[in-house]
C-alpha cells in the first residue's frame, strides 16, 4: 500500500499482509497493557490471541459466545462482550473461560477496564451503565436514566472520570470515585447522531496526560475538549472526506491516529494538528497503538487483521520516544507562567520516560520484596474525591512506582539528594483583575469601569473594551497583531502589554479615551530579553514591572519618569492610585520553604517611600487573588483563604498594618452549607466589597459577561458571648461590638487621608459625622451592658471612657441611660468622667 509522509513528501510502498481473524462483520481488538498480546473477537464464537513478535498461528479460544461486540484486556484476563447480552471473563495463562462478569438483556456495545484492571465499565442497548468489580461480580456500580442507549466507553487515564458516548449525540462524563457515580459535565451536539450498530465513531477518547479528550465531529474534524471547564481546545480538520470510524493517542500523547470511510489511515502530530502520513486501507474500523513498541494494529470490517510493524518513518518515530506530551491546547495552562494561571491537576500516570526528575531504579520493585497482595487488601474501589488521580500510588503498568525508594542506596544518600534539588516556594507573578485562558477567550481586565478581553484568532487577538457607563465612554473593538496579555482601564483610558515575540520586544502601549486635542496613543518598547511582569494605571502614571525586577514609571503621555530596581525579587505584581504605587516581591524563604510576600508603597511625584519592603500579611499557604486601591486610595488585598484586607495607616513609615474587612467564608449566605460558591475581587468603593460570585467549582469568571455582587463589610470579630436565637438580645451586644471595631476602623482610614491631604469641607464634614456615629455605637453599647446588670458596671464605664465627645452631650446622654436603670454608682462615676474632660478642655 502508498504511504505518504507529509514531512518529507516522499512515497513509500510497505507491503504489509492481512491476517484472516474472523468472518465479515465487526471487528475488534485490543492489546494487553504490557503489549505482550493482542487479542480480537469478531462475529463468530472464536476469540484469537496474537503474540507481540511471533508470526505463528496465534491461539484460538472457541468455547466463546457467538457475534462477539467488544473486548478489553488487562495482563492476566480479557473481557468480551456478545450480542446475546453476555459479558464474560477469560484467562490469558489457560486460555480458557473463567466466569460470566454479568449479563444485559440487550446487546452489549462495548466494555472499557480501568487502567489498573479492577473494575469494567459495561455498555449495551439498555439505558443504563454497569460497572462491576472483575474480581467480584456481586460489586457492581450503576449509571442509570440515560435518555439514550450508550455506545462507546472511555475511562480516563487515572480512572477517577468515565466518558460516556450515546446514540443521541450527546457525550456525558461521569466521576466513579465513589459508589454513586455523578454527572460531571454533558456536551451537547459535539459528536453526531448514531445507530447503535453503526460502523461510524463517536467515542471521547482521553488523552494520556488527562487534561482532556478528543472525539469525532459531524464536520469529520476531530475535536479536543478541556476536561477541567468543558471548553473546545485545538481541532484536528480538514483530513477526512468520509465519516471517521476509529481514532486513538499513541501511548505518549504525541500521536494521534485517525481512520474514516474514505479509505484512509492518518497519522496526526499532536502539537502541531498536521497530518504526518497517509495509509490506504478500505472497510478499516477498529484499531490500537501498540503500548511500547512501533507497531499498529487495525481491523476491517471484512474481518482482516493488519499488525503493521515499523509503521512509523523512523523520523516520526522518534515521537513514539518522547516522554508524555501535553494535550493540545489553544493556551496551555501547564506552560503560563503568570500567577494568573490555574493549577492543573492531570493524573499522575507519568510515563517512566517522563522528563521530571527521577530516582535512580532499584533491582526490583516494592512489589518483589513485599510478594503479592494478600486478598481482600487493597481491592475495594477508591475513592479519590479530590480528584488528584484514581490510583495515585500505581503507573500505568499497574505497579507502585519508584518514587518510595532510594536508588543510592541508604536514608543519607536520600537526604543528599533531596538537599541538592530542593528550591524555595515563591510568589508568581500575575496581573490584578485577569483571568487565565478558557478555550480561547479569557478577561485581560475587570473593574469597576469595564471590561477588557481577548479572542484568540489563531494568527491574532481581537480586543474588546467595554464600560458601564455608555453615556460617559463608548465601547471599542480592534484587531490586535501583538497579542496582549495585560490589561488596565481606568476613567482616563486604556493600558495594554505585550510579552516579548520572536525579533519583537516587549511593549507597553497606552490609549486614552478622550483628550481635548487629537488623540495621542503612544507605545513604547522595553530593551531586549526584559518581559512585562504586570502593569498598572492610575490617573497621574503608567507603572509596569518587568522581569529584570524593574520598576518603570511612565507618565499618561509616555515621557519616563524614573525607573529603579525593586529590592524584593521576583516581582510578583503592582497597583497605583493617583500618584502613590505598590508593589510586590518575593522577599526572605521562611521555614516552610516559601518566601514571604513583600510590598513597597512610593509617592512618585513627592518621591517618597511610605512602606519599604513590608510584609504582606499572608496565612499559611496563603496566596494574594487580587489587590487594589480603594475609591477612597486605600490599598486592600484579597487572598485565597477568602479575606479582603486593608492597609491602616500605610502613609506613616513603619506604622502599617493589614486589618481584615471581611471574611467571606463567614457570610450569612454560607451558613448551614446552603450554598458552595467563591468570590473574584473587583474593587472596595462606597464601603462595600465588590466582587463576581462564582458557582460550581469555578475559580475564575468567564463568559458570558458576569454580573457583579457587592457585600457590606464584617470584620471577624471574636465574642465570648453565646448568641441564643429565640432571644434577639443576646445577638445585639456582638452586633454593635463588630460595628464599633469596623466604624473606628474606617474612621482611621478617614482621619489618616485628611491629615495626609488638603481636606476638602466635604471630606471634613464626613470625619466629623464619623466620629459622632461611633460615639453612637458605644453608646449603644452602654445601654446593652447597663441592661444586663449591674455586675456589667466595669465594662459599661469602660464603653463611655472610649467616646470621643468634645461637646459633651453624648456623655450627658450617657449618664442618663444609666441613671434609666437605676446604675446610680455607674451614672456618678460617667459624671466625673464627663467632668474631668471638660476640666481638661478648659485647661487646653
Amino acid at each position: 500500500m502508498p504511504v505518504v509522509n507529509w514531512r518529507t513528501m516522499s512515497t513509500v510502498t510497505q507491503r504489509v499482509r492481512g491476517r484472516p481473524a474472523h468472518p465479515n462483520g465487526p471487528t475488534f481488538l485490543t492489546y494487553t497493557p504490557d503489549g505482550t498480546k493482542l487479542i480480537t473477537a469478531g462475529s463468530n464464537n472464536v476469540i484469537r490471541v496474537y503474540a507481540t513478535g511471533s508470526d505463528g498461528e496465534p491461539t484460538n479460544i472457541d468455547d466463546c459466545h457467538e457475534n462477539n461486540t467488544a473486548v478489553a484486556a488487562s495482563n492476566e484476563i480479557f473481557i468480551a462482550g456478545s450480542e446475546d447480552g453476555s459479558v464474560a471473563v477469560y484467562s490469558l495463562e489457560t486460555y480458557h473461560y473463567e466466569s460470566l462478569l454479568t449479563r444485559c438483556t440487550l446487546s452489549i456495545r462495548d466494555i472499557a477496564l480501568t487502567p489498573d484492571g479492577m473494575w469494567a465499565a459495561v455498555a449495551s442497548d439498555e439505558l443504563e451503565i454497569k460497572i462491576v468489580d472483575t474480581r467480584d461480580m456481586t460489586r457492581v456500580l450503576y449509571i442509570r436514566d440515560l435518555p439514550k442507549p450508550p455506545k462507546h466507553l472511555s475511562f480516563h487515564p487515572s480512572g477517577s472520570h468515565l466518558a460516556v458516548s450515546c446514540t443521541d449525540g450527546i457525550v456525558y462524563v461521569y466521576s466513579v470515585t465513589t459508589e454513586d457515580p455523578t454527572l460531571s459535565r454533558k456536551f451537547d451536539g459535539l459528536v453526531r447522531r448514531l445507530e447503535p450498530d453503526d460502523e461510524k465513531s463517536s467515542k471521547a477518547i482521553w488523552h494520556p496526560d488527562g487534561r482532556a479528550f478528543a472525539t469525532p465531529t459531524a464536520t469529520r474534524d476531530v475535536q479536543v475538549i478541556s476536561r477541567d471547564d468543558g471548553e473546545k481546545q485545538r481541532t484536528f480538520s480538514g483530513g477526512h472526506m468520509g465519516d471517521i470510524t476509529a481514532l486513538a493517542w499513541s501511548p505518549n500523547g504525541a500521536l494521534l491516529a485517525t481512520s474514516a470511510s474514505d479509505r484512509k489511515i492518518l497519522i496526526w502530530e499532536t502539537k502541531t494538528q498536521k497530518i504526518l502520513a497517509r495509509y490506504d486501507y478500505a472497510g478499516v474500523i477498529n484499531f490500537t497503538w501498540h503500548p511500547l513498541q512501533n507497531i499498529f494494529s487495525f481491523v476491517t470490517s471484512e474481518g482482516e487483521l493488519f499488525i503493521y510493524p515499523n509503521f512509523l518513518s523512523p523520523e516520526d518515530a522518534q515521537l513514539l520516544q518522547k516522554p508524555l506530551q501535553p494535550a493540545p491546547f489553544i493556551h496551555d495552562p501547564l506552560s503560563e507562567t503568570s500567577g494568573n494561571a490555574r493549577k492543573v491537576s492531570t493524573n499522575d500516570l507519568k510515563r517512566p520516560s517522563d522528563d521530571r526528575a527521577r530516582r535512580e531504579e532499584t533491582p526490583a520493585s516494592l512489589d518483589d520484596i513485599l510478594g503479592p497482595e494478600s486478598e481482600g487488601e487493597g481491592n475495594d474501589f477508591v475513592e479519590d474525591d479530590d480528584g488528584a488521580g484514581y490510583l495515585d500510588d500505581l503507573n500505568e503498568f499497574g505497579k507502585r512506582t519508584y518514587d518510595h525508594v532510594n536508588g543510592f542506596g541508604g536514608p543519607d544518600a536520600k537526604r543528599r539528594a533531596t538537599h541538592l534539588s530542593w528550591q524555595p516556594r515563591i510568589h508568581h507573578s500575575f496581573q490584578p483583575g485577569s483571568t487565565p485562558w478558557r478555550g480561547n477567550r479569557r478577561y485581560l481586565c475587570l473593574n469597576l469601569t469595564g471590561f477588557v478581553w481577548t479572542v484568540d484568532q489563531d494568527t491574532h487577538h481581537t480586543v474588546t473594551v467595554e464600560f458601564y457607563d455608555r453615556e460617559l465612554h463608548r465601547d471599542f473593538h480592534f484587531t490586535d497583531p501583538y497579542l496582549y496579555d495585560k490589561a488596565c482601564l481606568n476613567e482616563h483610558g486604556t493600558l495594554f502589554s505585550c510579552p516579548p515575540a520572536k525579533e519583537n520586544a516587549a511593549m507597553v502601549f497606552y490609549r486614552p479615551h478622550e483628550t481635548w486635542t487629537s488623540r495621542a496613543d503612544w507605545r513604547t518598547q522595553l530593551p531586549a530579553d526584559e518581559d512585562v511582569t504586570a502593569i498598572s494605571l492610575s490617573d497621574s502614571y503608567v507603572v509596569v514591572t518587568t522581569s529584570t525586577n524593574y520598576v518603570r514609571v511612565f507618565t499618561l503621555f509616555g515621557l519616563p519618569v524614573k525607573v529603579y530596581r525593586q529590592k524584593s525579587s521576583p516581582t510578583v505584581t503592582c497597583t497605583s492610585w493617583r500618584d502613590y504605587v505598590l508593589t510586590m516581591g518575593n522577599g526572605p524563604v521562611g521555614g516552610d520553604g516559601c518566601t514571604s510576600l513583600l510590598y513597597t508603597i512610593e509617592n512618585v511625584k513627592r518621591d517618597e517611600v511610605c512602606q519599604s519592603e513590608d510584609v504582606v500579611a499572608l496565612p499559611k499557604d496563603g496566596q494574594v487573588k487580587g489587590v487594589f486601591f480603594s475609591d477612597q486610595g486605600d490599598p486592600c488585598l484579597y487572598d485565597s483563604t477568602g479575606v479582603l484586607l486593608v492597609l491602616q495607616h500605610w502613609r506613616t513609615p513603619g506604622q502599617a498594618r493589614w486589618v481584615p474587612l471581611l471574611d467571606t467564608k463567614t457570610l450569612e449566605r454560607l451558613a448551614g452549607g446552603r450554598k458552595e460558591e467563591t468570590y473574584w475581587p473587583v474593587a472596595v468603593a462606597q464601603d462595600r466589597f465588590h466582587c463576581i460570585i462564582l458557582k460550581g467549582g469555578d475559580q475564575y469568571p468567564y463568559f458570558p459577561k458576569p454580573l457583579l455582587s457587592e457585600f457590606e463589610f464584617k470584620v471577624p470579630c471574636t465574642t465570648a458571648a453565646v448568641e441564643d436565637p429565640s432571644n434577639p438580645a443576646t445577638s445585639e451586644g456582638p452586633r454593635l461590638e463588630e460595628s464599633f471595631v469596623r466604624s473606628s476602623l474606617m474612621l482611621s482610614l478617614l482621619e489618616d487621608l485628611v491629615q495626609a491631604t488638603n481636606a476638602n469641607h466635604s471630606q471634613k464634614t464626613e470625619l466629623s459625622r464619623r466620629e459622632v456615629d461611633v460615639d453612637k455605637l458605644l453608646l449603644q453599647l452602654l445601654n446593652v451592658e447597663c441592661r444586663e446588670g449591674e455586675e456589667r458596671g466595669m465594662k459599661a464605664l469602660e464603653v463611655v471612657g472610649l467616646m470621643r465627645d468634645r461637646s459633651g452631650k453624648l456623655l450627658e446622654a450617657a449618664g442618663k441611660v444609666a441613671g434609666r436603670y437605676g446604675r446610680a454608682v455607674l451614672q456618678e462615676k460617667i459624671n466625673e468622667l464627663a467632668e474631668q474632660r471638660l476640666m481638661g478642655m478648659d485647661e487646653e
